[in-house]
Protein backbone atom coordinates (compact mmCIF):
# COMPACT_ATOMS: atom_id res chain seq x y z
CA UNK A 1 0.00 0.00 0.00
CA UNK A 2 1.07 3.59 -0.45
CA UNK A 3 0.29 5.94 2.10
CA UNK A 4 -0.11 8.76 -0.45
CA UNK A 5 -2.46 6.63 -2.69
CA UNK A 6 -6.09 7.85 -3.11
CA UNK A 7 -7.43 4.03 -3.68
CA UNK A 8 -4.95 2.45 -0.94
CA UNK A 9 -6.89 4.61 1.53
CA UNK A 10 -10.11 3.31 0.19
CA UNK A 11 -8.35 -0.01 0.22
CA UNK A 12 -7.57 0.30 3.79
CA UNK A 13 -11.28 1.79 4.70
CA UNK A 14 -9.54 5.06 5.34
CA UNK A 15 -11.53 6.86 2.72
CA UNK A 16 -15.63 5.60 1.94
CA UNK A 17 -16.65 4.92 -1.64
CA UNK A 18 -19.95 2.97 -2.95
CA UNK A 19 -18.45 -0.51 -2.98
CA UNK A 20 -19.77 -3.05 -5.94
CA UNK A 21 -17.82 -5.79 -6.27
CA UNK A 22 -14.76 -7.13 -3.82
CA UNK A 23 -12.44 -10.06 -3.64
CA UNK A 24 -8.39 -11.07 -2.35
CA UNK A 25 -7.28 -9.45 -5.53
CA UNK A 26 -9.75 -6.60 -6.46
CA UNK A 27 -12.10 -4.11 -5.83
CA UNK A 28 -14.66 -2.48 -7.21
CA UNK A 29 -16.44 1.21 -6.75
CA UNK A 30 -18.27 3.87 -8.19
CA UNK A 31 -16.52 6.48 -9.63
CA UNK A 32 -16.88 9.63 -7.44
CA UNK A 33 -17.32 11.93 -10.47
CA UNK A 34 -19.30 9.70 -13.23
CA UNK A 35 -19.07 10.40 -16.93
CA UNK A 36 -22.52 8.50 -16.57
CA UNK A 37 -24.55 6.76 -13.94
CA UNK A 38 -23.08 3.31 -13.12
CA UNK A 39 -19.11 4.45 -14.09
CA UNK A 40 -17.27 2.53 -12.32
CA UNK A 41 -13.40 1.82 -11.29
CA UNK A 42 -11.70 -1.72 -10.95
CA UNK A 43 -8.55 -1.38 -9.51
CA UNK A 44 -6.28 -4.11 -8.02
CA UNK A 45 -5.85 -4.12 -4.02
CA UNK A 46 -1.90 -4.44 -4.39
CA UNK A 47 -0.56 -1.41 -5.17
CA UNK A 48 0.25 -1.04 -9.00
CA UNK A 49 1.36 2.51 -10.05
CA UNK A 50 -0.40 1.36 -13.95
CA UNK A 51 -0.50 -0.84 -16.65
CA UNK A 52 2.82 -2.05 -17.32
CA UNK A 53 3.22 -2.49 -13.19
CA UNK A 54 0.61 -5.50 -12.87
CA UNK A 55 1.94 -8.88 -12.52
CA UNK A 56 1.20 -11.03 -15.56
CA UNK A 57 -0.42 -13.47 -12.98
CA UNK A 58 -3.08 -10.85 -11.80
CA UNK A 59 -3.96 -10.11 -15.50
CA UNK A 60 -6.64 -12.41 -16.07
CA UNK A 61 -8.33 -11.93 -13.09
CA UNK A 62 -8.48 -8.46 -13.84
CA UNK A 63 -10.37 -8.39 -17.07
CA UNK A 64 -12.32 -11.28 -16.12
CA UNK A 65 -13.64 -9.87 -13.54
CA UNK A 66 -13.99 -6.58 -15.26
CA UNK A 67 -15.96 -8.12 -18.15
CA UNK A 68 -18.40 -9.61 -15.25
CA UNK A 69 -19.06 -5.76 -13.41
CA UNK A 70 -19.57 -4.33 -16.75
CA UNK A 71 -21.89 -6.69 -17.75
CA UNK A 72 -23.95 -5.91 -14.59
CA UNK A 73 -23.71 -2.19 -15.07
CA UNK A 74 -24.89 -2.25 -18.40
CA UNK A 75 -28.06 -4.25 -17.57
CA UNK A 76 -27.96 -2.21 -13.81
CA UNK A 77 -28.46 1.26 -15.75
CA UNK A 78 -29.86 0.13 -18.78
CA UNK A 79 -26.91 1.17 -21.24
CA UNK A 80 -26.87 0.85 -24.44
CA UNK A 81 -23.15 -0.31 -24.53
CA UNK A 82 -20.04 0.51 -22.57
CA UNK A 83 -16.43 1.88 -22.65
CA UNK A 84 -13.45 -0.12 -20.80
CA UNK A 85 -10.56 2.21 -20.65
CA UNK A 86 -7.11 2.53 -18.69
CA UNK A 87 -5.07 5.75 -18.59
CA UNK A 88 -1.40 5.45 -18.07
CA UNK A 89 0.85 8.11 -17.47
CA UNK A 90 -0.26 11.48 -16.39
CA UNK A 91 0.12 12.93 -20.33
CA UNK A 92 -3.03 10.13 -20.90
CA UNK A 93 -5.04 11.45 -18.21
CA UNK A 94 -4.23 9.22 -15.36
CA UNK A 95 -4.83 10.90 -12.52
CA UNK A 96 -5.10 8.34 -9.61
CA UNK A 97 -1.28 6.58 -9.92
CA UNK A 98 -2.98 3.55 -9.06
CA UNK A 99 -3.57 0.88 -12.03
CA UNK A 100 -7.54 0.95 -12.61
CA UNK A 101 -9.82 0.47 -15.52
CA UNK A 102 -12.64 2.27 -16.08
CA UNK A 103 -16.17 1.29 -17.13
CA UNK A 104 -18.09 3.28 -18.44
CA UNK A 105 -21.80 3.03 -19.21
CA UNK A 106 -22.95 4.65 -23.40
CA UNK A 107 -25.83 5.35 -24.49
CA UNK A 108 -27.45 6.25 -28.26
CA UNK A 109 -27.03 9.60 -28.78
CA UNK A 110 -25.59 10.00 -25.44
CA UNK A 111 -22.90 12.94 -27.37
CA UNK A 112 -19.50 11.50 -26.21
CA UNK A 113 -16.99 10.90 -28.85
CA UNK A 114 -13.88 8.86 -29.12
CA UNK A 115 -10.77 10.47 -29.08
CA UNK A 116 -9.41 12.02 -32.73
CA UNK A 117 -8.19 10.32 -35.31
CA UNK A 118 -5.41 11.48 -38.25
CA UNK A 119 -3.38 9.62 -40.95
CA UNK A 120 -0.22 8.23 -40.98
CA UNK A 121 2.50 10.51 -43.71
CA UNK A 122 2.54 7.64 -46.76
CA UNK A 123 5.20 5.46 -46.08
CA UNK A 124 5.09 6.17 -42.09
CA UNK A 125 3.25 3.21 -41.57
CA UNK A 126 5.67 0.70 -42.58
CA UNK A 127 8.56 2.99 -40.33
CA UNK A 128 6.63 2.62 -37.14
CA UNK A 129 5.36 -1.18 -37.43
CA UNK A 130 8.78 -1.96 -37.62
CA UNK A 131 10.15 0.39 -34.52
CA UNK A 132 7.38 -1.74 -32.65
CA UNK A 133 8.67 -4.85 -34.05
CA UNK A 134 12.19 -4.45 -32.67
CA UNK A 135 11.33 -3.55 -29.61
CA UNK A 136 9.06 -6.42 -29.09
CA UNK A 137 12.12 -8.68 -29.81
CA UNK A 138 13.87 -7.60 -27.00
Amino acid sequence: MADDCVFCKIIDGKLPCYKIYEDDNMLAFLDIAPVHKGHCLIIPRQHRVDFPDLPDDLMGHFFTTTKRIAEAVKAAVNADAYNIGMNVGKEAGQIVMHAHLHVIPRYKGDGLKPWGKSKYPEGEEKKVQEKILQKLEL
